[in-house]
C-alpha cells in the first residue's frame, strides 16, 4: 500500500509497528499538549477501521506518523505530525497525500479532521488540499483552551 515513489531520496512510508512506537510518541509530545500514550498507540495496532502509518528515513527512524480513522464510508485524520526538525519541509504534504491515498483504497467519501484555530501553517496545508470548513469546536482543545476548527474533503 506504500506509495513512495514521488518521496524524497530514502524516506518511506509504511504501516506503523509495535517497535516505531516509542518514537511517535517522542513526535506525539512535541507536537501536541495532550499528548496521547504509548498504550494509546500500542492498542491501536491491528484494529480495525485504524490506519496507522509512519514516514521513516534513511536508516528507519521516524520522523513523521498519522492516524486515520475509517468508519463505513468517512474517515477522520486523527493525527498528523513530524520531528521538529523536518517541520516546515514539505514533508507534511507528502504524508497527507498519503493518507488520502489510503482514503482512496479504502473508498472513503469524506475526511474530516480538526485543528486548532491558531494552527494556520496545518489550515495552510490541508487547505491546499481541498480541505473546506465545516464547522467550529467551541474551547475544544486544552492548554491552552482553544477553538477547534473543523475541515472536511470530499474524496474524489
Amino acid at each position: 500500500m506504500s506509495r513512495t515513489t514521488d518521496l524524497p531520496g530514502g524516506l518511506e512510508i509504511r504501516n506503523l509497528l509495535a517497535e516505531d512506537v516509542t518514537a511517535v510518541v517522542e513526535i506525539e509530545n512535541e507536537a501536541f499538549t495532550k499528548p496521547w500514550r504509548a498504550e494509546t498507540f500500542c492498542s491501536m495496532i491491528d484494529r480495525e477501521g485504524v490506519e496507522l502509518m509512519v514516514m521513516v528515513d534513511k536508516v528507519d527512524s521516524v520522523i513523521g506518523y498519522a492516524v486515520l480513522w475509517c468508519i463505513l464510508d468517512q474517515g477522520e485524520l486523527a493525527n498528523l505530525a513530524l520531528v521538529p526538525a523536518c517541520r516546515g519541509s514539505g514533508l507534511g504534504a507528502h504524508l497527507l497525500r498519503h493518507v488520502l491515498d489510503v482514503s482512496r483504497d479504502r473508498d472513503l467519501k469524506k475526511l474530516f479532521l480538526e485543528v486548532r484555530a491558531s494552527n494556520t501553517t496545518a489550515i495552510d496545508l490541508y487547505a491546499r488540499f481541498g480541505f473546506k470548513d465545516a464547522g467550529v469546536r467551541l474551547g475544544y482543545y486544552e492548554s491552552p483552551r482553544e477553538d477547534a476548527r473543523v475541515m472536511v474533503l470530499d474524496i474524489k
